[in-house]
């Protein structure tokens, strides 16, 4: 090798020295590396390959001169393809030309549109201790010059000097890995044992509902759920039921709202008819049906009081007559009712019978609202996102940093059922993977949560999305306007001005990530 092909090589050894001890995640300087190998060596294309622990799964974890979906396609399995080779072997593989290599798979397709012949490829093993943990690949232009020999050392020492870095990329994943795993494991006991249709809420208000839950659900007792529409009185009310006696048998859930008197007593107790051959023809009710489990009624301030009086009678007696029959029905049934409206004020209005309010107030569990548990709406935000992306194929992975202030500034009065709505909207409306503030309903999209100048209309709406950009950027950068303007293809310059025009306050992104 000449003097100056040497000095070249130690002034690339030395400049990926200097990134990794300056770097304290591998993640933020693997696509420098790979720059660098492309400015010193001509390298047209480089992947780095991570090994997943415990798996024979070989995922690329950065790659240079590879679009975000040939990366994406870069999967492998241990001795599969001359990766997998390199990860078995631990030896070093050098192709002259992929077009005479079979075992070349190019699963990325990245070499589709070039003529192979010109391609070499290079591939060393990645290894910490004796350990193979990835590999290092390098595409070159095809030059009979070259000597192999002397790129394979140059790489294998690369790989060398990352094989460690690399190391505790892959146990941070396996770290990670474990950790979602056991979060899982104690999310879904929890949710056995407390919430097993899936409640979300950690903060002290639902805390108090679930140690509720916690303590009648063992007993026979009946309960009032009362809360406002929309904040999960029927998750509740399942809670209740999985987690007693009776949960191997039926749970029944009736909402009454709307129907006539009549109607609503043989959805309850049921009726017997007789057609015209003289025949009996019986129709069971609800609580007949549900014998041994729980019945749900939705809203206890729809039956009326006549049929509060049989309720009442069925509850003590655990009996009930069908409309129209004559004999007396054994029923054992749990009964669970729910009203958005104050018990107290129910029952001096005369809408609840004295004997069910009594009943009742022995153990009412008040759902609080959403407004009142925004402690809660990070994490529910989380759950739905998670579920919208399972059910609607998408793939939101987060919510910018204005859009969670305006929902936070938000009353929602229709409480987690409205916050539900909302973020479905937001999800598939988003076509970025990122949920702004523009996303979400025009109930939301006011000028003191978005911060945005009153002006016209499409004024108006550009200077929301451009400001929630800007704080957006300023918020991953950390605060770095620099790097904020180039992320957004603006000069620093230009940022700045933006900056004040908006009134945005740098100083809080940057003491939000010190």
């Amino acid at each position: 090798m000449d003097s100056r092909n040497e000095l070249k090589e130690l002034t690339l050894l030395f400049d990926i020295s200097i990134s990794l001890n300056k770097s304290k995640n591998i993640k933020d300087v693997l696509y420098q590396i790979l720059e660098m190998m492309a400015k010193y060596i001509g390298m047209e294309r480089g992947t780095i390959t991570l090994l997943t622990k415990g798996s024979s799964e070989i995922n690329i974890e950065e790659a240079y001169g590879l679009s975000k979906e040939e990366k994406a396609r870069g999967k492998y399995k241990v001795g599969e393809g001359i990766i997998g080779k390199v990860v078995k072997s631990g030896m070093s593989v050098y192709i002259p030309r992929i077009s005479d290599e079979p075992q070349f798979m190019d699963k990325t397709q990245a070499r589709d549109r070039i003529n192979k012949e010109d391609v070499s490829f290079l591939c060393v093993p990645i290894k910490h201790e004796k350990e193979v943990i990835g590999t290092l690949s390098v595409d070159r232009v095809f030059n009979n010059n070259l000597s192999f020999e002397d790129d394979i050392r140059l790489i294998t020492i690369i790989g060398s000097m990352i094989a460690q870095a690399l190391k505790a990329r892959q146990d941070e994943i396996e770290e990670v890995r474990r950790l979602q795993e056991e979060n899982k494991r104690l999310q879904s006991e929890l949710k056995m044992k407390f919430n097993p249709a899936t409640m979300i809420g950690n903060g002290q208000a639902m805390q108090v509902v679930y140690n509720l839950i916690s303590k009648v659900a063992p007993t026979a007792a009946n309960v009032l759920i009362n809360g406002e529409s929309g904040v999960g009185k029927e998750l509740v009310a399942k809670s209740i039921h999985f987690n007693s006696q009776r949960a191997s048998k039926k749970l029944d859930e009736l909402n009454l709202s709307g129907l006539t008197e009549s109607i609503m007593e043989v959805e309850l107790f049921g009726q017997e008819v007789q057609d015209g051959d003289g025949r009996i023809i019986i129709t069971k009710g609800i609580f007949e049906r549900t014998h041994e489990g729980s019945v749900f009624i939705t809203d206890l301030s729809d039956v009326s009081l006549n049929l509060q009086n049989k309720l009442f009678q069925l509850i003590q007696e655990k009996q009930l007559q069908r409309v129209g029959g004559k004999e007396k029905i054994d029923v054992d049934i749990r009964l669970i009712a729910a009203t958005n409206r104050n018990l107290d004020r129910l029952f001096e209005e005369g809408k609840i019978l004295k004997q069910l309010y009594y009943l009742f107030n022995v153990f009412p569990i008040h759902i609080p609202p959403l407004r009142e548990r925004k402690s809660d709406i990070p994490q529910l935000i989380d759950h739905f996102i998670v579920k919208f992306n399972e059910d609607h194929g998408l793939n939101v992975k987060r919510i910018s940093t204005s859009a969670i202030d305006m929902i936070m500034s938000y009353h929602w009065p229709g409480n987690v059922r409205e916050l539900e709505n909302c973020l479905e909207r937001a999800c598939i409306l988003s076509n970025s993977g990122v949920i702004y503030g523009f996303h979400l309903p025009p109930t939301l999209q006011t000028p003191e949560s978005s911060g945005a100048p009153e002006r016209g209309p499409l004024q108006s709406v550009l200077a929301k999305v451009e400001r929630e950009l800007i704080q957006d950027n300023l918020k991953l950068t950390k605060g770095d306007i620099g790097m904020a303007a180039d992320n957004l293809g603006i000069t620093e310059r230009q940022m700045e001005l933006r900056i004040a025009n908006y009134n945005i306050n740098i100083k809080k992104y940057k003491l939000k990530n010190s």
